[in-house]
């Protein structure tokens, strides 16, 4: 049984369809990566995983247990984490104070302990605390630490976006273009960061726009088209698919 398992799944916005009856598995420690053209549903797919959006048709299993229909909140207890396309982070808090945040689901006491913070409630934030500066150690995020993020130059802001969803020790993570915008040197810092946090033992899903990246660093690539798999395989043998030169290049490509 794979570790993620989306079987059939059709998505609808009105008469418009998002997605039609789309189908993947991932095993896990899998690095795979979902590529297709803008507005291939790529993103869509990922908000039904994470719990954004609740599919018409179809069912997603995450380690054996459906969570088509269940709460983002739920589905990050379960072990599955986001790092969003366009930055969703509070500006005006600092790196440290937003990845403390994104720990609340595992904060565990309740508000008399948090008053006076003592026994459960303070053991908690020092677990909390020591998850966190690992995470800002790995992502080399150490001069930042305190730094308020609307301050921070675009590439280090996406690299706090991937750090706040590891920051939930997630078993899957999902990563929505997290170098979209970046510089060469900052997509190759990314990659880095992507193919050690594979090697850790975390499955990594990737929607990314950068074909050579994608090629280079994926187990299996899935190929969506107007909302459906045209193609699924190793980079090398999807790279080959006529039906996914046509869809990037167009017919007779």
């Amino acid at each position: 049984m794979a570790q993620l398992e989306v079987e059939n799944v059709t998505l609808t916005f009105g008469g418009v369809a998002a997605l039609t009856s789309v189908s993947l598995a991932v095993e896990k420690g899998e690095l795979v990566s979902v590529i297709g053209p803008n507005g291939a549903g790529k993103t869509s797919l990922l908000n039904c995983i994470s719990g954004f959006y609740h599919p018409q048709r179809g069912r997603i299993l995450f380690e054996g247990q459906e969570i088509t229909r269940s709460s983002p909140h739920e589905v990050t207890r379960k072990g599955i984490a986001r790092a969003f396309q366009n930055i969703e982070l509070f500006s005006g808090l600092t790196v440290l104070e937003n990845l403390m945040l994104a720990r609340h689901t595992y904060l565990g006491y309740n508000l008399f302990q948090a008053g006076v913070f003592y026994g459960k409630a303070l053991d908690k934030e020092v677990e909390n605390r020591r998850m966190v500066e690992e995470v800002i150690d790995f992502m080399e995020l150490e001069p930042y630490r305190k730094a308020l993020v609307g301050n921070l130059p675009y590439g280090v802001r996406k690299r706090v976006e991937v750090a706040r969803a590891l920051s939930l020790s997630p078993k899957l993570l999902l990563l929505d273009e997290p170098m979209a915008g970046m510089t060469l040197e900052e997509k190759e810092d990314m990659v880095r960061f992507i193919l050690e946090i594979r090697a850790q033992g975390t499955t990594v899903i990737l929607i990314e726009h950068d074909l050579g990246v994608v090629m280079d660093i994926s187990d299996r690539v899935y190929v969506l088209d107007f909302g459906q798999v045209i193609a699924e395989g190793p980079p090398e043998e999807v790279a080959r698919n006529p039906r996914v030169q046509e869809a990037y290049l167009g017919v007779g490509a």
